[in-house]
Order: C-alpha cells, then sequence, then structure tokens
C-alpha cells in the first residue's frame, strides 16, 4: 500500500512543477512564432521554384534565361546580397552589447546593400520588359517574374521594416520589445538571403548549364 502511495506522489510532482513554471518567455514565444511565419514563406517560395522548375523550358518561341539574364548584374546582386547579411550579423551584436552607433552603422549599410541589390533587380527587369520578354510573353517568363518578383516584395518589405526599427531605437531605444523585433528581421533578412542563393543557383547558374 505504501509502494503504490509513493508512486502516486512521484508522479503527481512534474504536475505541479510543470504548473507552477507558467507560460513560456515571451522571447521564447515571440521566436516560435516567428519561425512559423517563415517557415510558411519558405514554402510559398518553394511552390515557385517548383513552377519554374517546370515552366523553364516553356518559352513559347520566345527568349531564353541565358539570352536575357545579364550574369554581372546578378554576381554583383549576389555580393550585396550577401554582404547585406553579413552586415545584418554585425548589427545583432551591436543591438545585443546595447551600442548605438554600432547599430545605427550596422543598419545603415545594410539598407544601403539591400536598395542597392534591389536597384539592380528593377533595372534588370525594366531592361527585360523593354526587349518585349514581358510575363505574358511565356509560361517561362510568367515563372521567372513571379518567383523572383516575390523576393524582390520581400525585399522591399524588409528595407521598410529596417527603417522602422532604426526609428524604434532611435526613440525608444533598446527595450526588451524593440530588441524583440530586431532580431526578428534579421531572421527575416537571413532567409532571404538563402532564399537568394537558391534563386540564384537554379534560376541565373543553371541558365547558362550546358
Amino acid at each position: 500500500m505504501s509502494v503504490a502511495v509513493a508512486d502516486h506522489a512521484i508522479d503527481e510532482v512534474p504536475l505541479v512543477a510543470a504548473s507552477e513554471a507558467g507560460p513560456a518567455p515571451k522571447r521564447i514565444v515571440v521566436a516560435y512564432g516567428f519561425w512559423i511565419f517563415l517557415l510558411s514563406d519558405i514554402v510559398m517560395f518553394s511552390a515557385l521554384f517548383a513552377a519554374y522548375a517546370v515552366l523553364k523550358r516553356a518559352t513559347a518561341g520566345g527568349p531564353t534565361g541565358a539570352e536575357l539574364f545579364n550574369q554581372v548584374s546578378v554576381a554583383l546582386e549576389t555580393a550585396f546580397l550577401l554582404a547585406s547579411s553579413y552586415t545584418c550579423g554585425l548589427m545583432s551584436l551591436a543591438i545585443r552589447s546595447k551600442r548605438h552607433v554600432a547599430t545605427y552603422l550596422g543598419g545603415a549599410v545594410t539598407f544601403v546593400l539591400g536598395a542597392a541589390f534591389l536597384g539592380l533587380e528593377i533595372r534588370e527587369f525594366a531592361n527585360m520588359i523593354a526587349q518585349g520578354a514581358t510575363p505574358q510573353r511565356s509560361a517561362f517568363l510568367s515563372a521567372f517574374f513571379a518567383l523572383v518578383g516575390c523576393h524582390g516584395l520581400h525585399i522591399t518589405g524588409g528595407l521598410i521594416w529596417l527603417i522602422v526599427m532604426m526609428a524604434q531605437v532611435a526613440v525608444m531605444g533598446f527595450r526588451t520589445r524593440v530588441q524583440l523585433r530586431l532580431m526578428c528581421f534579421s531572421l527575416f533578412w537571413h532567409t532571404l538571403d538563402i532564399i537568394w542563393v537558391g534563386i540564384f543557383s537554379v534560376v541565373y547558374l543553371m541558365a547558362i548549364a550546358p
């Protein structure tokens, strides 16, 4: 009888401890929720990658990627975005140590590099459209503009987000909620960088592959 009572008491201990622990810290909840958002975004891009892989040869007699893509411009875009990911990492380190000047500097350089990437991408789209290579021209171009354009829209949103966050740092300082938002921005920006590496490999490099 005493053994049964002891076993029952042991079973009850974890339940009491868990109930007294309370909810998870806000930092963990925010990070978990934002990771779910990023995963849903990755699923969307996966569908766009799959559509492009199926339609990349459906040119309908129109221009192909090898004829349209400027590899020098694409290489510059890639360099700008990879560098911006590095400066974003430096900004994150400055945020943890609560250094205002280093945070502003890292944010400013990240913004300039991201804007340079976006400017080159817009110029690429404008040149293609000027040649008549519009999304309506072929299924290949529709898939291309959908995939690369969606990434460009995310970059635009990220740049706007970065401006807002730098303003919040200036007004509110390094409060906990500001640091959480900056952490989420950093995750978002690095994810876009990874997605671009996939676009660079699947779209641009495979276009010139024999």
